[in-house]
């Protein structure tokens, strides 16, 4: 295999991505990767502030454009994707990242936050991918378009905090991701997922703040880097991802499957109420 054949099995150029949550966390990482990859991206977030400015932010690298919207309705699915449409006719990648946390109590945890989250983070990607179908079909002679379902370790193994929804909605999206591959392969639609461990983000303050102690319970002895995510996201997304499917790829540093000591072991303090999302 030639230098080149190499380079093109990890090209985007003018590939259209759509990378939802994409302003911030690791949605933003993604966009990015896939930018400075060549592609056309679409990413969406709630604030059209913070949607805007992120995608004028990736604009010195590429093409980058925004469409707010709430996506935790179906609704609201329906007016990302007419508007997404009218945009873009034809879609290659759609990464389905915005999601949401919820931690409280067993006790005291309530129906509001495991319908925020699970609504979100597993009925979202569902919907939105049925939504954009004609878009994402291809035939037998064309590249598969693919969908890459932002998953967690928690969907794996459990974490050290009290999020019940947040962990039954991403082991159902890994499944649901085994699912919608098996049925949609034969679209020309290749659908995987990527669990990470620790990235710095919105969602993940811990490894964010305190990235020396969160460092220590990793096997690689290091919380993630926006190149771990992106090259993950960029391998699935591009041709050299094609043959991949149905798959979860790990991204944690060796936390899920290296780590001796559970997971659940921890120091730290009781959890207390807390809501996230990206």
């Amino acid at each position: 295999m030639g230098g080149a054949a190499l380079a093109d099995l990890f090209s985007l150029e003018d590939v259209v991505a759509v990378v939802t949550g994409g302003s911030r966390g690791i949605g933003r990482m993604i966009a990015e990767g896939f930018v400075v990859a060549g592609a056309r991206v679409v990413i969406t977030a709630r604030s059209a502030d913070e949607c805007e400015a992120a995608a004028a932010e990736m604009r010195s690298w590429g093409d980058c454009r925004a469409i707010a919207a709430d996506l935790s309705t179906v609704s609201g699915i329906d007016d990302f994707s007419k508007r997404l449409l009218e945009m873009e006719s034809r879609i290659d990648v759609l990464v389905n990242n915005a999601g949401a946390a919820w931690g409280d109590s067993f006790e005291t945890f309530p129906e509001s936050g495991w319908d925020k989250v699970v609504d979100l983070n597993l009925k979202t990607p569902f919907f939105l991918t049925q939504r954009l179908f004609p878009a994402l079909r291809r035939s037998d002679d064309e590249q598969p378009a693919k969908v890459i379902n932002i998953t967690s370790i928690d969907g794996l193994t459990l974490g050290q905090h009290e999020t019940y929804s947040y962990h039954a909605s991403k082991a159902g999206l890994i499944h649901l991701t085994r699912r919608m591959a098996a049925r949609l392969v034969g679209e020309g639609i290749v659908v995987n997922s990527i669990a990470p461990g620790a990235f710095a983000s919105q969602m993940n303050k811990e490894a964010r703040d305190d990235e020396e102690t969160h460092s220590r319970i990793i096997p690689a002895r290091r919380i993630g880097s926006p190149a771990d995510i992106a090259a993950s996201a960029i391998y699935l997304a591009a041709r050299a991802g094609d043959y991949v499917v149905g798959q979860t790829l790990v991204v944690d540093g060796g936390v899920t499957n290296t780590r001796r000591e559970s997971p659940v072991e921890s120091t730290a303090p009781a959890v207390s109420s807390y809501s996230w999302r990206r």
